[in-house]
């Protein structure tokens, strides 16, 4: 289950950072380039909110049962705010082994690079 969850999250985070892009770009074409219909702020709006809900809980959810720390769970949460900081932390945490389902089963304090 935790390899489950450890790769519903990488998705779920690149998902996110992709809807936050796709927003960026809408809100750039709606107010900038004074685009038609919105610039499609509405639709991409909506699949970024959702995008970003899925991913606050998958966050919630990996770090029950990832069992992370505290603070790494707050850092989850808080990269969901600045555009495609999603990205940076599920790279963060599979390279310091908070991804790792195999890490869970041993009490090893992991190494912070």
């Amino acid at each position: 289950m935790t390899t489950a969850v450890a790769r519903w999250f990488r998705v779920i985070a690149v998902v996110e950072a992709l809807s936050w892009s796709a927003l960026l770009v809408a809100m750039f074409l709606k107010h900038v380039v004074e685009a038609p219909h919105e610039g499609g702020v509405p639709v991409v709006g909506a699949v970024h909110g959702g995008a970003f809900v899925v991913y606050c809980v998958s966050a919630v959810v990996a770090a029950l049962v990832l069992r992370w720390r505290w603070w790494v769970a707050l850092l989850a949460l808080g990269a969901a705010v600045p555009p495609l900081f999603t990205i940076w932390f599920e790279r963060w945490a599979t390279r310091t082994g908070r991804l790792d389902a195999a890490r869970t089963s041993r009490e090893e304090p992991v190494a912070v690079r």
